[in-house]
């Protein structure tokens, strides 16, 4: 189900809000048992095959997955930092990773082992779990604190939630234990409250603008011209190019940052904050600072449960270096079974392991830092270019668009006589209005942040309680109006259900 439909929007999300309220003054276990059924539902409406009858096997699949997960974590948490512990941890983690694998990446290695080898001569197909690749995270992250002695008894159906919690559990953000637990079990000021419902409501009204108004128009310039790189039809030129790899680039942001909200303002109606996983990364000034905006859970789980482990910077620079490319390596292996997820991991990786070996040269050297607006324009400039890889289908694609950009395949135009569905003026209007929206403009979590929409605030300056200003949103009339204009817009626009990009890994 998606956050972005009317199915979600204006039955699910509302049954699913009367129910919890209806059920406040219940025990604690069947109101949380009730946002558990529900989450399985949202997650058991999906079907790999519309053309063919509904299976309940995924819903069976993720069910028994948290089982094993939650008692195989008890067994760790009386095994604690034991090498009887260790190994139960290392057999957890390799259950896990193995089903992840299995599911996500057999295709990927047998059309690999095909195309070198021509063996096997049937590359078989594996339909992808939806929000495996979350799920198995999460749990994992799981297991390590339980033989950590990290975790409590948490009750099987706290459990569940956090798992399985609808708002997150498709594209996260990676909740952690810790921050998700005691709020499951708070018994006091359950159902709807007036604050948590006005924040939800303008958090989900805020998301839907940015992915239906902003990411979809943005995406009726990228779509075409990248599906022309990867040969459907003629060649684009190099003025397509760039507007195909900046719209894309701004496209990606808004659907990532309007699902963000969208699952933060599902979650703050119930009265849970997630943590924050957005704060324009597009004002980043070095890679460094983007991986610190841009999924920011991510960042945190791959640090914490595989940079630290790998050695960190505890083993002298060389092998901080490799550390670091390996698990950007594999953090991009984890968004997408290809090459180009590969290349695109591998990329950021590098430009990590050199933004850190620049800034020791400056501090050694007492060299100046660059000028903000230069450094946050560089910043970009890499970081859209390894979007080309990660939207291109392949390889060949990636490198058809990228010779194409600097160049290589010559310096044409906008051609008059373009197969795009949209003229030039719609495409650089829109492509205007999102370097202007995510450059000069507060983001959501400056807009209402005296209403502290997530978890984590305080980590960027900017974020910090401050002075009050006049575009800092309250729930008022005037704002409430404002909201409704947008919606209004958003119902304007609605007249497709479209994926959220991260939906797919």
């Amino acid at each position: 189900m998606l956050f972005n439909s009317y199915t979600y929007l204006l039955l699910f999300l509302p049954l699913v809000v009367l129910g919890f309220h209806l059920l406040r003054n219940s025990k604690l276990r069947l109101s949380l048992g009730w946002l558990v059924l529900m989450s399985l539902v949202f997650y058991g409406v999906w079907n790999p095959d519309p053309t063919k009858p509904w299976s309940p096997k995924y819903v069976l699949m993720i069910l028994g997955s948290c089982t094993f997960n939650y008692f195989l974590g008890q067994r760790l948490s009386a095994l604690k930092h034991t090498r009887p512990g260790k190994m139960l941890l290392a057999a957890g983690i390799t259950a896990n990773l193995g089903t992840l694998a299995y599911f996500k990446y057999t295709g990927f290695l047998a059309k690999s082992l095909h195309d070198f080898t021509g063996w096997p001569s049937a590359v078989p197909e594996i339909v992808l779990p939806l929000a495996i690749s979350f799920f198995t995270f999460l749990q994992i992250a799981y297991l390590v604190d339980a033989w950590r002695g990290e975790t409590e008894e948490y009750h099987f159906t706290d459990y569940l939630l956090f798992v399985t919690f609808f708002p997150h559990l498709i594209a996260g953000p990676l909740i952690h234990h810790r921050e998700m637990m005691p709020q499951f079990a708070r018994t006091r000021n359950r159902g709807l409250q007036a604050n948590d419902v006005s924040i939800g409501f303008t958090l989900l009204a805020l998301g839907l603008f940015k992915k239906v108004v902003l990411a979809d128009n943005l995406a009726r310039t990228a779509s075409p011209i990248f599906d022309l790189a990867a040969g459907s039809g003629r060649d684009p030129t190099m003025a397509e190019a760039w507007a195909a790899a900046l719209s894309y680039t701004l496209q990606l942001y808004f659907d990532f940052s309007g699902y963000s909200d969208m699952a933060l303002g599902s979650a703050r109606i119930f009265g849970i904050r997630f943590p924050l996983n957005f704060h324009s990364p597009y004002k980043a000034v070095s890679i460094v600072d983007f991986w610190r905006r841009w999924h920011i859970t991510l960042s945190r789980f791959l640090r914490d449960y595989l940079y630290i482990p790998l050695g960190g910077n505890r083993k002298g620079p060389a092998r901080r270096y490799i550390n670091l490319f390996l698990t950007m390596l594999l953090g991009g292996l984890w968004h997408g079974a290809g090459w180009t997820f590969i290349i695109w991991g591998g990329l950021h990786g590098a430009l990590l392991c050199v933004n850190h070996a620049w800034a020791g040269f400056r501090k050694k050297r007492n060299i100046s830092p660059m000028a903000k607006p230069l450094a946050i324009f560089l910043t970009f400039f890499a970081v859209m270019i390894g979007w080309v890889f990660f939207r291109s289908k392949d390889f060949d694609t990636a490198w058809q668009m990228l010779g194409t950009m600097f160049g290589f395949h010559g310096w044409s135009g906008w051609p008059p006589d373009s197969l795009m569905p949209a003229k030039f003026s719609r495409a650089r209007n829109w492509m205007i209005a999102g370097l202007v929206l995510c450059w000069f403009f507060p983001n959501t979590q400056q807009f209402m942040k005296r209403y502290l929409p997530a978890l984590g605030l305080k980590e960027f300056k900017e974020l910090r309680p401050g002075p009050r200003r006049w575009w800092h949103w309250r729930p008022t009339v005037p704002w409430a109006l404002f909201i409704l204009a947008l919606l209004g817009y958003v119902g304007h626009e609605f007249n497709k259900v479209s994926e959220f990009i991260y939906f797919q890994f």
